[in-house]
C-alpha cells in the first residue's frame, strides 16, 4: 500500500522534463525491474541547484521517488544535495513498501550521477562523491537502508 504522499507525487509529479545544456545529467537504472531514471541539474556559479528536472521510465514508486528527490535538491547547494539519501527520500514520502525501496536508491544515485557529470565537466571534486553505479540492484538496498 502506498502512502498519500507517494500517490500525490505519482499522480502529480513535480519537475518533469529535460534541461537543455544541463550543468549535470545522470542516468541510472535497475536491470532487474526495468526502471530507468534520468536527472538534469542546472547549477549556478555559486554551486546552487537553480533548477532540476527528471525523466523516469518505471513504476509509480520510481516516478514518486524521482519527483520527491528533485523537490529535495532544488535550491540547495551541491553539498546539501549530497546529503539527500534514499532513506531521506523514503521518509519524505512517508515510506515505501519493502519491494519498492530500491526506487529511492535509484533517486539518490541519479542525483549523484548528475553531480558526477557536473564535477567532471567542471574539473572539480565534490566531497563524498564517488563515481556512481549505473545499474542499481536489489542487493544494494539491503546494505543502504
Amino acid at each position: 500500500m502506498y502512502s498519500a504522499k507517494v500517490m500525490d507525487h505519482f499522480e502529480h509529479p513535480r519537475n518533469v522534463g529535460e534541461i537543455e545544456n544541463a550543468s549535470g545529467m545522470g542516468t541510472v537504472g535497475n536491470a532487474k525491474c526495468g526502471d530507468i531514471m534520468r536527472i538534469y541539474l542546472d547549477i549556478d556559479e555559486n554551486q546552487i541547484i537553480r533548477d532540476v528536472k527528471f525523466k523516469t521510465f518505471g513504476c509509480g514508486a520510481a516516478v514518486a521517488t524521482s519527483s520527491m528527490a528533485t523537490e529535495m535538491v532544488k535550491g540547495k547547494s551541491i553539498q546539501e544535495a549530497m546529503d539527500v539519501t534514499n532513506k531521506a527520500v523514503c521518509e519524505a514520502l512517508d515510506g515505501l513498501p519493502p519491494v519498492k525501496v530500491h526506487c529511492s536508491l535509484l533517486a539518490e544515485e541519479a542525483i549523484h550521477a548528475a553531480l558526477w557529470d557536473y564535477a567532471q565537466k567542471n574539473g572539480i571534486e565534490i566531497d563524498g562523491l564517488v563515481k556512481p553505479k549505473t545499474d542499481i540492484g536489489e542487493e544494494e538496498v539491503e546494505e543502504e537502508y
